[in-house]
């Protein structure tokens, strides 16, 4: 039995069949600033994408980072970039009123060498290729 989800005590469904409008008005404050600026002509095109592409397996790609994501998005598969690559993520239901940039790290964790056969104090920085 799956449980239900609710975004500020409201259904899914409700979200999806809530206005633009009303539905900013759930979201934190730099997410309702930007639905209230409107979206830019790169988030425009990624929802066309989406709108058309969504029910298709295809994954979209992407480099806008700063798209929120909306009830309409759920169930998209996004291909993210995070400078180097594409990254594929699977937008859920419990994504919704974070921004995309947040699902892609940009960097990566550091890893050093160790030390060498034999190493002393001074010479135990071994330097990656």
């Amino acid at each position: 039995m799956a449980k239900d989800f609710f975004y500020k005590g409201k259904t899914f469904e409700e979200l999806q069949t809530m206005p633009l409008e009303e539905l900013a008005k759930l979201f934190p404050s730099r997410q309702r600033r930007m639905l209230t600026r409107g979206f830019t002509s790169v988030q425009k095109k990624l929802l066309d994408k989406i709108k058309t592409y969504k029910a298709s397996d295809r994954m979209i790609r992407t480099k806008c980072r700063d798209m929120i994501v909306l009830p309409e998005i759920v169930g998209a598969k996004l291909g993210i970039y995070d400078g180097k690559e594409y990254r594929p993520v699977i937008i859920t239901q419990e994504m919704i009123g974070h921004i995309l940039g947040e699902f892609v790290l940009t960097r990566k964790k550091v890893t050093h060498g160790s030390p060498g056969f034999g190493a002393t104090r001074a010479s135990k920085f071994v330097p990656l290729k």
